[in-house]
């Protein structure tokens, strides 16, 4: 997704100026998204018999509360990993994801993540989305962009880059979230 709303994605971000900039950008449209959407349409993500695609959250979420649920849920792992490793990691590194989950089992930890959102309200999942961007968003602007963005900067990360799990958890994950979205919104808008 472009800058002008045009359907073009945006590089993926390489330092800090960009990653803000990026991850405000995707959040704005994201929003401005959702406030299109009617009541019904936010209530009932039905994608309809014929629709198929193979990634399993075609199928898990089931309304747009689910949707903001796993978008704030990878933001407070993202958080929770880093107070836990930053400023003074521990000689034991604590894992991004969660015990027992490995980058092998997210969908079943995305699955966990949507059932214990499940009874929580879509106005609640709302509020909590737009303190968790603000929280994640002064979380980046505490790191120099050699830190977000150096591979192997800090020993907890492991190959990796920070700038790369924050890029994955704000405009990426809104771009995921936004696509899905259109998706949904093109079927029933033309089934009308």
């Amino acid at each position: 997704m472009g800058k002008d709303g045009n359907n073009k994605t945006m590089p993926r971000p390489q330092n800090k100026r960009d990653l803000l900039s990026a991850a405000d950008t995707y959040y704005r449209l994201l929003i401005e998204l959702i406030e299109s959407m009617s009541e019904t349409e936010k209530h009932n993500l039905v994608f309809g018999e014929n629709f198929s695609r193979p990634e399993a959250h075609w199928r898990r979420d089931k309304n747009l509360r689910d949707v903001l649920a796993h978008l704030y849920h990878w933001q407070h792992m993202l958080r929770v990993w880093c107070a836990a490793n930053y400023p003074n990691a521990p000689d034991k590194p604590v894992a991004f994801l969660p015990t027992p989950y490995n980058w092998r089992t997210t969908p079943a930890l995305n699955e966990e993540i949507r059932l214990r959102y499940h009874g929580s309200s879509l106005a609640d999942m709302e509020i909590m989305l737009v303190q968790s961007h603000k929280q994640v968003i002064e979380l980046i602007q505490g790191f120099s962009n050699e830190e977000l963005f150096t591979k192997k900067y800090f020993s907890w990360i492991g190959t990796s880059s920070l700038g790369s799990y924050c890029v994955s958890a704000t405009s990426s994950h809104y771009d995921w979230a936004i696509k899905k979205l259109r998706t949904y919104l093109k079927i029933v808008r033309t089934n009308k």
